[in-house]
C-alpha cells in the first residue's frame, strides 16, 4: 500500500476514490466543507463511499463525527452480479455511474448492478447521454461490447426520484491505447425525450424545437418519445431530452437536460413555476448546446474529457494521442489528480488552426491482476 496520501477539501471527491482505488493508495482527506453552515461530507459522496464497498472487498472507509475527514483505504476491486444500490437523492445516478464504470472494468468478475434514484436532472450527465455517448467512447479503449449495457427499467426525477437502471461491465485485463484525433464530420443525430407523471405534449414541443434547428444541418435526425407511466415513471413528475450527435470517424458528442415540474400548493413555489421555461424552449437550448460543444471540436465533448483522460492514463505503457476542444475546468482538475495518483504526465499542445488541444500521454500500464481467467 505504501503511505498515506494526505489532502485537503471536498473538490474533485469522485477522482480522488477512484484513483485512490485504481492506484491502491490510501488516502486521508481532511476540512471536507469544514467552514460551511452544513460541514462535511454530503449524502451523495457517503452514498459513493457506499457503492464502492460494495464492488469491493476489503476496502476500509473512517468518516469523523462532523464528516469533515475521511480515511480511505482502497481495497480490492470484485465486481460481481445481482448487487443493488440505492443512490442518495442529492445527486442523480449519472454522478455514481462514471467512477463505477472504470473500476468495474478492473474488477475480478463482471459487474451487474441496479442503481435505483435519479435518472435525469439538469446537473450530472443522465442515464441517456451515458447509454448513447459513454459507453461508446469505453469500447475506443477496447472493453469489449457484449456485456456492455445499461438498460432503463424506470425513470425518475428530482426531488423523489424512484428511477432504476441495470448496468452490467465486462472486465478487461488491460485498456488499449488510443490515437484518437480525427473528429470527422457529423452524419446523424439521434436522441431521446421523456416524461413522466406529465403529458407527452412536453415531450413533442421539445422533439419538434430541436428538429428545427437541426433540419437546416443534416436530413439524419431522429430523435425518440419515451413516455413512462405507473411504476416506470418513478415519484416526481419531469420531463427531458438527451441528444447525440455521431460523426464519421465514431466520434460522440451529447447535451441533455430535465425540468422537473413540481405539483405543489404552496405560494412560494408559484413563483418558480411561473420561470420554467416553455417546452420548446427547451428542446431548442439543447439542440443549441450540443452545435456549441461539436462547434469547439475535439473527439469528446466537455463533459466526458475527465474520463477520456483517465482512460488515457490507464492503458497500456505505451503512447495515447487524444484531441479535445477547449480544456474544461473539470478536464485539467482530471490532470493534476492523474498525476498525482498515477505519476501519468501528459503533454498539451494547442492547435491554433482549429482551436483544438491534442494530448499525449503514456501510460501507466494498469493491468488487471483479479481478473478471473476464462
Amino acid at each position: 500500500m505504501g503511505k498515506t496520501k494526505k489532502m485537503k477539501g471536498s473538490q474533485s471527491f469522485r477522482q480522488r476514490l477512484l484513483l485512490s482505488t485504481l492506484s491502491s493508495t490510501r488516502i486521508t482527506i481532511d476540512e471536507i466543507r469544514s467552514d460551511d453552515m452544513i460541514p462535511g461530507l454530503r449524502p451523495h459522496e457517503i452514498s459513493l463511499l457506499r457503492l464502492i464497498e460494495t464492488v469491493t472487498d476489503d476496502a476500509v472507509v473512517e468518516v469523523n463525527e462532523t464528516g469533515t475527514q475521511l480515511k480511505y483505504k482502497p481495497g480490492i476491486i470484485m465486481g460481481g452480479k445481482n448487487l443493488v444500490h440505492n443512490c442518495a437523492l442529492s445527486r442523480s445516478i449519472g454522478y455514481y455511474l462514471e467512477p463505477l464504470v472504470v473500476l468495474a472494468l478492473f474488477g475480478k468478475k463482471p459487474l451487474s448492478i441496479r442503481l435505483r434514484g435519479i435518472t435525469n436532472d439538469p446537473r450530472d450527465p443522465s442515464v441517456d447521454t451515458f447509454r448513447s455517448t459513454t459507453l461508446q467512447i469505453l469500447k475506443r479503449f477496447g472493453v469489449p461490447e457484449e456485456g456492455l449495457d445499461l438498460k432503463i427499467e424506470a425513470r425518475g426525477v428530482a426531488p423523489d426520484g424512484g428511477g432504476e437502471v441495470l448496468l452490467t461491465v465486462p472486465t478487461v485485463k488491460t485498456l488499449t491505447v488510443v490515437h484518437w484525433v480525427e473528429e470527422g464530420m457529423v452524419k446523424r443525430i439521434r436522441g431521446s425525450t421523456f416524461s413522466t407523471r406529465v403529458t407527452t405534449d412536453f415531450e413533442h414541443s421539445m422533439r419538434f424545437a430541436a428538429r428545427g434547428i437541426f433540419n437546416n444541418l443534416l436530413p439524419d435526425v431522429h430523435i425518440t418519445l419515451d413516455h413512462r407511466a405507473g411504476s416506470q415513471a418513478g415519484k416526481s413528475p419531469g420531463y427531458g431530452i438527451s441528444l447525440v450527435a455521431e460523426t464519421t470517424t465514431g466520434c460522440y458528442m451529447s447535451a441533455d437536460t430535465t425540468v422537473s415540474c413540481l405539483r405543489t400548493d404552496e405560494t412560494e413555489l408559484d413563483v418558480e413555476k411561473k420561470e420554467r421555461l416553455p417546452a420548446e424552449d427547451t428542446g431548442a437550448e439543447i439542440a443549441s448546446w450540443l452545435l456549441h460543444e461539436i462547434e469547439k471540436g475535439g473527439v469528446v465533448d466537455s463533459t466526458h474529457q475527465g474520463l477520456l483522460f483517465i482512460l488515457c492514463a490507464s492503458c497500456e505503457p505505451d503512447l495515447s494521442k487524444v484531441r479535445v476542444g477547449t480544456l474544461s475546468p473539470y478536464g485539467v482538475e482530471t490532470l493534476r489528480n492523474i498525476k498525482e495518483f498515477m505519476g501519468v504526465q501528459f503533454t498539451i499542445k494547442p492547435d491554433p488552426l482549429t482551436g483544438t488541444v491534442i494530448l499525449k500521454c503514456v501510460g501507466s500500464g494498469l493491468v488487471n491482476l483479479s481478473r478471473k481467467l476464462s
